[in-house]
């Protein structure tokens, strides 16, 4: 399957998903809690059961790592060289409180690196896909733009994206070094996606993510043109360690 066929069939993919969960946001449902204390509902386990099944039918050799299956054990994953990560909703805090700011995510690693990933909005009707060697997009309803992101200069007000439910301590004193600072926010991958459409000019996240919270939306920020780094300057990158927590890392098109 060429590139570009099998990335509109992930973007399907994350749509069928994206039904079966509004299907159940439109009703009472159920929350549990998992060991960590983190939420899921009948909808992350319905989205992701859709999601497996689907990309075990477009590529049966790549294995699969979704939040609601990441019981596997780094001996066996640390000899992948290409894999699906999948978080079949993305901001189920914000799917719990019904503001639509939660999205599907589906990203094709490779070498560490995100080299296709869709983000898709289903209370929002709002998709971000990308592939590396075609480019990132966004799509609302049947229009789709392409996403290229322009360099600003690091001055004058600085539009940053941060957590809607996460606040950080750590974020008030990274915030000092621009000289204003108007605040977006906004729950889920969507904050990478903000940068990659140039409503953002910067993410800092310097709080808790673990590898399945932000592969799909780096795939669509790095391809779009933005940075993404840990606060090092080293490349974010997945699948190099036993856990799948990130470090703390920037998404950013503001000039170095």
């Amino acid at each position: 399957m060429n590139h570009t066929d099998l990335l509109e069939e992930v973007l399907n993919l994350s749509i069928r998903a994206g039904e079966a969960i509004m299907e159940i946001y439109a009703k009472d449902f159920t929350v549990e809690y998992k060991e960590d204390e983190s939420p899921v509902t009948e909808a992350d386990l319905a989205a992701h059961k859709i999601i497996v099944a689907g990309l075990k039918a477009l590529t049966p050799d790549l294995p699969i790592l979704s939040e609601e299956s990441a019981d596997i054990e780094w001996e066996s994953r640390q000899q992948w060289q290409e894999y699906w990560l999948v978080d079949p909703i993305d901001g189920t805090k914000e799917f719990i409180k019904k503001n639509g700011e939660f999205t599907v995510n589906i990203a094709l690693i490779h070498n560490g690196e995100p080299i296709l990933g869709v983000v898709h909005a289903p209370a929002l009707n709002e998709s971000y896909l990308a592939e590396k060697s075609i480019g990132a997009f966004k799509q609302t309803g049947e229009a789709r733009i392409e996403l290229k992101v322009t360099t600003k200069p690091n001055q004058g007000m600085i539009k940053v994206v941060g957590s809607r439910s996460h606040p950080s301590p750590d974020l008030a004193e990274y915030l000092t070094r621009f000289e204003q600072v108007d605040m977006v926010p906004k729950g889920s991958s969507l904050k990478l996606c903000l940068v990659a459409e140039g409503k953002a000019d910067v993410y800092p996240r310097l709080g808790p993510t673990s590898e399945w919270d932000t592969g799909a939306g780096h795939a669509v920020a790095s391809i779009a043109g933005a940075k993404v780094s840990q606060v090092n300057g080293e490349p974010l990158r997945y699948n190099q360690k036993a856990d799948y927590l990130n470090p703390y890392f920037v998404v950013s098109r503001l000039a170095d």
